[in-house]
């Protein structure tokens, strides 16, 4: 399917799989394939770091007991490394606190082996949703960071006073300028900021704040 005139193509989803048993390796990588799902899998965490990153879209299946670097610790080495491709973890000796601590660490989810083929499609289906949505709204704030450095430092003290609610007259007597000046800088904000109306500023300067 070509992308909509204008717009980048949107690539093909990949789901890196890495679990030290060959056998589960093979079985995720042909379910995930049967619905059209490209996987890479790994035997070792140090094999998936030695290999070449991959900026496509999906996630990542964990076991959380590896040879070398753990599940869990990789998972805490690649948020300090601001990679943030959604996690699904399973395990045959999973407890509540390993899976708690992956939870609240980020993982999609947490899967106990053995586990249905339905329950793996259904998180790996949210998990690549997830991070499809996550580098949408990346691109987006980076779009908008782009627009922003084009205003000048009065212009950007006005947009801040206008998504806060400031009435022209009120953005006058804080920043000390007249009305007709705030109407200028207004002007040249939504103008600079591609944007038509206040709700649409603020939409975009929320973006600006994640």
């Amino acid at each position: 399917m070509k992308a909509p005139a204008g717009t980048a193509p949107v690539a093909t989803p990949l789901v890196l799989v890495v679990d030290d048993d060959e056998g589960i390796r093979e079985a995720l990588t042909d379910l995930l394939r049967s619905v059209g799902i490209e996987t890479k899998s790994f035997g070792s965490t140090r094999e998936l770091l030695d290999a070449a990153p991959s900026d496509r879209p999906g996630c990542l299946i964990l076991d959380v007991r590896l040879p070398g670097i753990s599940g869990l610790d990789l998972q805490a080495q690649l948020a300090r490394n601001g990679n943030t491709r959604p996690i699904i973890f399973m395990t045959g000796h999973g407890d509540i606190p390993m899976s708690v601590r992956a939870m609240k660490a980020g993982a999609t989810d947490f899967l106990t082996k053995p586990f249905r083929d339905q329950d793996m499609l259904d998180a790996v289906a949210a998990a690549i949703d997830k991070d499809m949505a996550q580098r949408r709204d990346a691109a987006a704030a980076k779009e908008v960071a782009a627009l922003a450095a084009t205003l000048t430092p009065r212009e950007t003290e006005v947009m801040a006073a206008v998504v806060k609610g400031l009435m022209n007259k009120q953005i006058a007597g804080l920043l000390g300028i007249s009305e007709i000046t705030v109407k200028l800088h207004r002007g040249n904000v939504m103008r600079k900021m591609a944007v038509r109306s206040v709700a649409d500023l603020v939409r975009k300067a929320e973006l600006l704040e994640r």
